[in-house]
């Protein structure tokens, strides 16, 4: 073995990367096992637990079980400390006092979170030298009732659970089961806590002592019971209470041993005041559910251990249910009907359906899956047979309306290529549906129109939205007839898209129409600017000029006037200045209805110093901005796009009731764009566009001459924003001056 690491053996190397790889995963899994134990720490919290009785009490296992439960299940690691004064083994004072004094040494360094005291004796021993030994320390108990309890008050340091034994409800719950009843017998033993229930039991009896003969064996052996219980009269019944010891001294566990021997020997029902003695013949009652008595102590120990003060926890008093065995009602031929209302019944066996009920549900649901699924399926071959008929009907009715509609009908499917076209269509065509079907039809587009309203359809399809398109389509006699075609998308009964139904209409002459009467509207309005050029040029060059000199030669005549002549200087003072006024009214008049500024300055210069003007004639503010706007645009572009922000701006100024405003003119690669804005009061802008406005509709016909577009945002109370937008030819743009091209933003105010 040795040849094989010798100098011929060749050499075993790991690669760096692969030792990387081992470290990067080894601190991985470190820092993983670090995060896992990190998030497994807990705080510690102590609690000391002191029973009256050992785990062999069937009650205080399960008042044990029932805290440990809720300990274990909480945000803190549980240090758990049971001890066990043992009363019924060791009962003399002497045996007590010297477990007392174990515990005070044992626990003398250890001070725990909280203490549990579970029974009457436990908590006479707290409550005698909690100040000494366990000082400051809340303490929680139950176990015991306060009825007959000699203890102190307690302080501030102690809450819990008082257990209330009220044997006459049992029983009253009795009396009706058994309405002849005429004894009553009370059955106890001779340990210190017997002798605690008798007592309970002999004051809550106290009201029913003139009603029944109510006997107390509680101070015989148990040989001596059994006998006295099995000669009982009749209409008797039995309350247990508590058998630890008889008078012979013997030591019995209540639940598991002495109760079954009584249950056994009497002739007469039995009713106990526990949940644990059930189950050994004993009928039931109103008892204490020692479980559910665990659970309240473990919640107020869990809200102590979170901080809460004892003082401010109420003590509960009961932990009672009425709780009966089924067999045992059965056994005494007692009827389950009279029971007291909400009473809890144990061992009752189940009917065919509580104890099959999941086979029975399963079984039944999947019969009637099955019986649906045959029915479902009937239904649907009926169902589709109908509709195939139904289709094919409607399909026929279809074609007959759409062959005989006065308008041209066609149909497409998911993949643009159209499935139908009617008669009409084929009428204005003169071709056969076979030549029209799939992108035949494109074939009569006029050349000029094909891309664009094709690239039109194939979007407004791709978006699955309406489409309104126009055309030049031609015609069967070769004349190309402009078309409105109209398209909006189909959808099948799932939901799913099945391609797009329109109608088309010849509007050539409607065409017409229009292009005539934008012909009226542009020769009116160049006739309209023709006249304001010709007013506003009269008024700045004839009438302007002799109202200057005439103020000149008021002014001189001023100078002359001197001595006693001051109210006619006055008088002359006076008709200059309104002479100086009506000379700027006029000017500002001039500018309105012709701007020099927009022949000679452009479009961004002319709309800047109207903004100015109006400014100041109206006391606003006015936030104008220009970018990117040529120079040498068309008259026809320039006048328009003036007399909209004039138009504009005045309606705003008048109407919103706003003193600040905003116009925006900026230009692009496709055209101009305007924007006015005021956050004023607002309008209804379908009502105003359905009104035919004036103002809108100049501003509309304006627009239309240049192809350009009006939209208005405005709503009541939200202000109004109106865009106007004017497309521009690339040489336009390409053209545009430096001085242009450059953002100018300038706040107009008001002096």
């Amino acid at each position: 073995m040795l040849d094989d690491f010798g100098a011929d053996a060749p050499e075993r190397r790991i690669p760096l990367v692969s030792w990387l790889r081992v470290a990067l995963l080894l601190l991985v899994l470190a820092c993983l096992f670090q995060h896992s134990l990190c998030a497994q720490v807990k705080e510690v919290r102590r609690v000391l637990i002191f029973y009256e009785l050992g785990l062999s009490s069937p009650g205080v296992e399960l008042v044990d079980r029932s805290i440990r439960d809720a300990l274990q299940n909480s945000t803190y690691q549980i240090e758990l400390y049971r001890e066990y004064l043992e009363t019924t083994l060791f009962p003399a004072a002497a045996a007590q006092q010297e477990i007392r004094q174990w515990y005070v040494h044992k626990y003398r360094d250890i001070k725990p979170d909280l203490i549990i005291a579970a029974g009457p004796s436990p908590l006479r021993f707290l409550l005698d030298s909690h100040e000494q030994t366990f000082s400051g320390v809340p303490i929680v108990f139950c176990g015991t009732s306060e009825e007959l309890a000699d203890y102190p008050q307690l302080d501030s340091h102690f809450t819990g659970v008082w257990e209330k034994f009220e044997p006459a409800k049992t029983l009253r719950a009795a009396l009706l089961l058994q309405p002849g009843t005429k004894q009553v017998v009370v059955i106890g033993g001779t340990t210190a806590m017997d002798r605690h229930l008798e007592a309970l039991v002999k004051k809550d009896l106290a009201n029913y002592e003139s009603k029944f003969d109510i006997t107390y064996l509680t101070n015989l052996t148990m040989s001596e019971l059994l006998q006295e219980l099995s000669h009982l009269p009749n209409q008797t019944v039995v309350l247990l209470t508590d058998v630890a010891q008889d008078a012979a001294g013997t030591k019995f566990v209540d639940s598991t041993q002495s109760a079954p021997m009584v249950t056994r020997a009497s002739n007469a029902p039995v009713f106990s005041l526990g949940d644990v003695d059930l189950g050994h013949g004993e009928v039931g009652g109103d008892v204490t559910s020692f479980a559910r008595e665990g659970q309240m102590v473990a919640e107020i120990a869990l809200r102590i251990l979170k901080g809460e003060r004892p003082q401010d926890i109420p003590i509960v008093r009961g932990a009672n249910v009425y709780m009966f065995d089924w067999r045992a009602l059965r056994n005494w031929g007692l009827d389950e009907t009279r029971l007291p209302v909400g009473s809890v019944v144990l061992n009752k066996p189940l009917n065919v359906w509580e104890a099959h009920k999941r086979y029975i549900i399963a079984g039944s649901g999947l019969l009637l899956v099955q019986a649906l699924i045959i029915v479902g399926l009937l239904w649907q071959r009926a169902s589709r047979r109908k509709a195939e008929a139904a289709l094919r009907e409607s399909e026929g009715r279809f074609r007959l309306v759409a062959n005989t509609a006065p308008v041209m009908i066609w149909m497409s499917g998911k993949d643009r290529r159209c499935t139908y076209f009617n008669q009409p269509w084929l009428a204005f065509t003169g071709r056969s549906l076979e030549q029209e079907l799939g992108d035949g039809w494109t074939e009569g587009i006029h050349p000029e129109d094909s891309k664009a309203r094709l690239n039109d359809y194939t979007a407004a399809f791709d978006r699955r939205e309406p489409l309104q398109i126009e055309y030049r389509l031609r015609r069967h006699d070769g004349e190309y007839r402009w078309i409105f075609d109209y398209g909006v998308p189909r959808f099948n009964a799932d939901g799913s898209f099945a391609g797009y139904i329109g109608s088309a209409a010849d509007v050539t002459e409607r065409k017409r129409a229009e292009e005539a009467l934008s012909t009226v509207s542009r020769r009116l309005i160049e006739a309209q600017e023709e006249e304001r050029t010709w007013i506003a040029r009269e008024l700045h060059d004839d009438i302007n000029q002799r109202i200057a000199m005439v103020s000149i030669n008021l002014e001189s005549l001023r100078r002359d006037c001197s001595g006693p002549e001051v109210q006619a200087k006055y008088r002359i003072e006076e008709t200059e200045r309104q002479l100086k006024e009506l000379a700027n009214d006029i000017h500002a008049l001039s500018h309105r209805l012709h701007s020099s500024k927009l022949d000679i300055l452009g479009l961004a210069a002319a709309c800047r110093g109207f903004c100015r003007e109006l400014a100041q004639r109206h006391g606003v503010a006015i936030e104008f901005c220009s970018e990117n706007i040529p120079k040498n645009l068309t008259n026809e572009i320039s006048l328009c796009v003036f007399r909209v922000v004039q138009e504009a701006l005045l309606n705003a100024v008048k109407h919103s009731g706003e003193r600040e405003f905003q116009v925006w003119l900026n230009g692009d690669s496709a055209g101009i764009e305007l924007t006015v804005h005021d956050s004023g009061t607002g309008f209804d802008a379908e009502k105003a566009v359905a009104g035919h406005g004036l103002g809108l509709t100049s501003m509309r016909e304006r627009l239309k001459l240049v192809d350009g577009r009006l939209s208005i945002d405005s709503k009541p109370g939200r202000g109004t924003t109106i865009r106007a937008r004017v497309p521009l030819g690339p040489e336009t743009m390409a053209s545009a001056t430096s001085e242009g091209r450059q953002p100018m933003r300038q706040q107009i105010a008001s002096p």
